[in-house]
């Protein structure tokens, strides 16, 4: 961990449990090191903020020179009250409400559309617009199957072959083309998908059918390690050839493009830690599980995907090992942070850190059985600020009753 666990224990003591607990110096770093990975002159960093919305993370990359992708309009508002101008965000939502193109429009914010339907009525009511077009690239990976974004069963993006549809649609309503979009899916397993998926959008982003681009836009989901021992990609190499693919493709252009990514888990996951206590043990004949305080709605990734976040006892850490499974607070079976996992043994009072809860942890939390979301704590250059308090149960119901008509 970054975090050594005694600041990890500290925190929980000052700002109770659960607690979600982000290392902004890591944050900065997954992102800065991306242009070193890929030296392109014309790299852009969109960060895919449905990765994790916290005002203060925001903040912190749009002084570093972050952009954004988003796909909501409270994303774009959020957006702009953390700073970001309109040109610095893109929006990429998919099955878009007439208000919602409406709304991120009139706020200025470049379009990004991968529905024939929507593109044809984006045209009709606003012809003459700049706007990016949104392509399935046509292959899938993903480190679950629910995580893949393109192939022909898939929700997003226009076909590749249907190319002449879209500019058939262009022309009709004058509509200015400035950026083709791609994304395969979330973690990807493989690197040569990347670069087929790439190849794939590229080979349609010609003159003849694109004339006034300015950028391409691959799209994110580079693959973090969640379990411990599970290598690293080595993205300085994959840089490389993506940065060589890019050049070859604006020397076949004709001029040197733009290159947009848009990493969400990649830049902030590996900053995360949820800190939960334990409240109680069982032993079901020899079946060893550790009740904590917190449960699926702040940490759903588990049981929606069957993903891995690596645990530590950090009470205890040299005790003696032992297989438990981890469970939360929700009166749902399912409510599980880590199955049989070996740990060193657990006390109740023990304080646990689920790993990697930087991305898709709060982002999709949700205050099921009508238990408040967690606080979050920012640590940045040593320093330790509370970046989003936990309401009170009482704060909790009086928001509702508020929200009654």
């Amino acid at each position: 961990m970054t975090l050594n666990r005694n600041q990890l224990l500290d925190l929980a003591e000052q700002y109770s449990t659960p607690l979600y607990v982000y290392d902004g110096d890591k944050i900065l770093d997954r992102y800065r090191g991306l242009y070193n990975f890929i030296p392109y002159p014309k790299l852009k960093i969109h960060f895919a903020m449905k990765a994790n919305y916290n005002f203060e993370i925001l903040k912190m990359l749009y002084a570093a020179g972050a952009s954004l992708d988003t796909v909501s309009p409270a994303e774009v508002l959020l957006a702009m009250k953390a700073g970001f101008t309109k040109d610095r965000i893109i929006y990429t939502a998919n099955n878009m409400t007439e208000s919602d193109v409406e709304a991120v429009h009139d706020l200025g914010v470049l379009m990004n559309i991968g529905e024939l339907t929507r593109l044809e009525k984006y045209g009709e009511k606003y012809p003459g617009s700049e706007v990016c077009i949104r392509f399935n690239p046509d292959v899938r990976d993903g480190e679950d199957i629910k995580l893949m974004t393109a192939g022909d069963m898939a929700k997003f993006g226009i076909l590749l072959d249907q190319v002449e549809i879209v500019k058939t649609i262009v022309a009709k309503y004058n509509l200015k083309v400035i950026g083709l979009h791609e994304h395969t899916g979330s973690g990807l397993q493989n690197t040569e998908s990347v670069f087929k998926s790439m190849k794939n959008l590229m080979a349609i982003a010609t003159p003849e059918n694109f004339p006034e681009l300015r950028f391409l836009d691959f799209g994110g989901g580079f693959k973090v390690p969640y379990r411990p021992d599970e290598p690293s990609v080595d993205y300085a190499k994959m840089g490389a050839q993506i940065t060589e693919l890019f050049m070859d493709f604006c020397e076949n252009y004709g001029r040197e493009l733009e290159m947009y990514f848009e990493p969400g888990k990649y830049i902030v996951a590996e900053s995360g830690y949820l800190l939960a206590r334990v409240n109680t043990l069982k032993n079901n004949h020899g079946h060893l599980i550790a009740g904590t305080d917190s449960g699926f709605p702040q940490l759903i990734r588990p049981v929606l995907y069957n993903a891995y976040h690596h645990v530590q006892n950090l009470s205890n850490p040299n005790g003696p090992l032992k297989i438990y499974d981890i469970v939360g607070n929700i009166c749902e079976t399912g409510d599980y942070l880590a199955e049989r996992r070996e740990l060193p043994e657990i006390h109740e009072g023990d304080l646990l850190s689920v790993e990697n809860a930087g991305a898709y942890c709060y982002s999709m939390g949700g205050v099921y059985n009508l238990r408040p979301m967690p606080a979050e704590v920012l640590i940045q250059n040593g320093k330790t600020r509370l970046a989003r308090r936990r309401l009170s149960n009482q704060e909790l119901i009086d928001n509702i009753i508020k929200e009654s008509p």
